[in-house]
C-alpha cells in the first residue's frame, strides 16, 4: 500500500449496496403487501446477471435464496415500461458522474449501437430498421451520450431506436439535454449514422462545435475522395447546409492488406481543428482507452424476452456498472497526491467479478450438487 493510500477498505458487498442503492433511489419498486420477496433481491439478480454477463434464469438457477426467474421478469416487466426506464434512466447514469466531471469544457461523444436481431420479428417489439449487417436488415439500437474526461467515457444519456424514428430526433433530445445540464461543452463528436441535413442544422442551431465523419452520398464527395491529397473543402449537403468537409490522406503501407492512399472526410466546425490531421487526430480520441460499449457487451445481461422495456433495462444497467467503477475508482480508489491522483490498478472485469461474488454471496450461491452414491477416497484429501 502507498502512503498515500486510506487505511479503509472497498469491500464486494460494498460495491453490491452501492449499485443497488442508486437502482432503488432512482427506479424504485413497488411490490404488493402480499409479494413475498423484496425489492434488494431483485435488483440483485438484476446486477449479478449484469456483472455475469448471464441471464437472470442463469443467476436464479445457481443461487438457493433468488427467487424465480419468471418472479423477477414479472416484476422488472411490469413495473418498468419503456417511457419509464428512458425518462428515469438517464437521471440514474448522471447520478455522481456530473460531480466527477472537470470545471472546464469537456469532450461529448454521440454513438449510435445497433444489435443484430434474427427471431420473429412480427412478435417483437420496438425494432429498428437499417441497412444489412451481420446477416440481418432488423435490430435492437440504442443511442448514447457520453462525456469524455481523461480519456474515459462517463454515460449521460441513452434512447432506443424505434422503426420511424430519427437519428435527428435522438439529436435534438441530446442538445437539449446538454443545455440543460451545468456543463460546459468544448465540441460534440458523432458517430457516422448522425451525418445528414437535419442533425447538421441542429448543431448549428445550437452552436456546438462537432466533427464527424462523412458519409459518401453523391458524385460531388465521391469524387473529391478519389482524388488529390489533404485539404479542406467546402460541400453542400441536401441543398439545405453548407459546412467544411476535411479531407485527410495517409498511406496505406499494407494495413489490412491494403496499399495505396486511404482519404478520410470529417465534416468540421470547430476552432481548435485548423487542419485535416488534427480532424482526424481528434475524432479519433472520441474512443478513449476502453471503448465503452466494448465494455458494455462485457456486462451486458442476456435475455430472449421480447419486452423492449426490460431490453432497455438491461443495457441502463450494463452502462451505469461502468459508471459506478469510474466513479469508485477516481473517487475512492486513486489516492490523491500532487500533481494528480495515483491510480490503482482495478481493471472493469476485476470490479464485474467482484460485483458477482458479492451476488453470491447475498443470494446463497450453490456450492454443492446431490451424488446418487457415497463418495470415495478419489474425493478426499
Amino acid at each position: 500500500m502507498h502512503p498515500n493510500q486510506a487505511d479503509s477498505e472497498l469491500k464486494e458487498e460494498h460495491l453490491l449496496n452501492f449499485v443497488v442503492n442508486d437502482l432503488d433511489d432512482e427506479l424504485p419498486l413497488v411490490l404488493g403487501e402480499d409479494v413475498k420477496i423484496s425489492p434488494d433481491e431483485l435488483y440483485e439478480v438484476l446486477v449479478g446477471a449484469s456483472a455475469d454477463g448471464t441471464s437472470i434464469n442463469h443467476i436464479c438457477k445457481t443461487t438457493e435464496d433468488s427467487p424465480h426467474a419468471n418472479t423477477v421478469r414479472g416484476h422488472l416487466t411490469d413495473q418498468f415500461e419503456l417511457d419509464t426506464v428512458e425518462q428515469v434512466g438517464n437521471t440514474l447514469l448522471q447520478r455522481d458522474v456530473l460531480d466527477t466531471l472537470p470545471d472546464r469544457p469537456v469532450e461529448v461523444v454521440a454513438d449510435l449501437h445497433l444489435d443484430p436481431y434474427y427471431g420473429d420479428e412480427d412478435e417483437t417489439e420496438g425494432l429498428y430498421y437499417s441497412q444489412a449487417k451481420a446477416g440481418t436488415t432488423a435490430f435492437h439500437a440504442y443511442a448514447t451520450l457520453y462525456a469524455r474526461v481523461r480519456n474515459k467515457r462517463y454515460t449521460l444519456a441513452v434512447r432506443r431506436l424505434e422503426a420511424g424514428g430519427t437519428t435527428s430526433d435522438v439529436l435534438a433530445a441530446f442538445l437539449h439535454l446538454l443545455d440543460g445540464l451545468d456543463l460546459r461543452v468544448k465540441a460534440v463528436y458523432l458517430d457516422r449514422g448522425f451525418y445528414n441535413s437535419t442533425c447538421l442544422g441542429l448543431l448549428y442551431a445550437h452552436n456546438y462545435a462537432y466533427a464527424m465523419p462523412i458519409v459518401k452520398w453523391g458524385e460531388t464527395i465521391q469524387d473529391e475522395l478519389s482524388r488529390g491529397w489533404s485539404r479542406v473543402i467546402e460541400h453542400e449537403l441536401a441543398g439545405t447546409v453548407t459546412f467544411p468537409v476535411f479531407i485527410d490522406c495517409t498511406y496505406q503501407r499494407g494495413r489490412y492488406d491494403e496499399h495505396g492512399v486511404a482519404r478520410h472526410g470529417y465534416a468540421v466546425d470547430a476552432p481548435f481543428i485548423t487542419t485535416p490531421r488534427e480532424a482526424r487526430y481528434h475524432y479519433a480520441k472520441r474512443f478513449g482507452i476502453e471503448a465503452s460499449y466494448r465494455l458494455a457487451k462485457q456486462s451486458l445481461a442476456t435475455t430472449s424476452s421480447r419486452d423492449a422495456g426490460l431490453r432497455l433495462l438491461l443495457f441502463v444497467v450494463s452502462l451505469l456498472l461502468q459508471n459506478v467503477w469510474r466513479y469508485l475508482h477516481w473517487r475512492y480508489v486513486a489516492a490523491p497526491r500532487r500533481g494528480g491522483r495515483r491510480l490503482w490498478w482495478w481493471p472493469f472485469a476485476e470490479f464485474c467479478e467482484m460485483l458477482t461474488r458479492a451476488v453470491w454471496t447475498a443470494l446463497g450461491v450453490r456450492r454443492a450438487v446431490p451424488a446418487n452414491q457415497p463418495l470415495d477416497d478419489r474425493f478426499i484429501r
